[in-house]
């Protein structure tokens, strides 16, 4: 555990479950339209790709993968990875 800490804290990335965007607050959970009204344009807004998932009813379903990018704000890079309209991960990374 201490060596994956050591590891993210030497790559200048870090892992988050909410991020600051002015005076509001987005958290993983959140649909994009609801991270865009609050955090306005992303600088980059790429789909990667498609994820299969299992939905309730157990059938399989294919949702859409997007990864937003905001910054750099202090030097940083904000990495928003969204699955099928909602935020799953904030990823943080200082700019070179």
């Amino acid at each position: 555990m201490t060596l994956i800490l050591m590891l993210t804290a030497l790559s200048g990335a870090a892992l988050a479950d909410t991020l600051r965007c002015g005076s509001q607050l987005i958290s993983v959970g959140d649909r994009m339209f609801e991270v865009q009204q609050k955090c306005g344009q992303p600088v980059s807004q790429d789909i990667i790709g498609y994820k299969e998932t299992v939905n309730h009813y157990r059938q399989v379903d294919q949702v859409q993968v997007q990864e937003w990018i905001y910054g750099p704000s202090n030097g940083m890079y904000q990495y928003l990875r969204f699955e099928g309209g909602r935020l799953v991960r904030i990823d943080s990374k200082r700019g070179k």
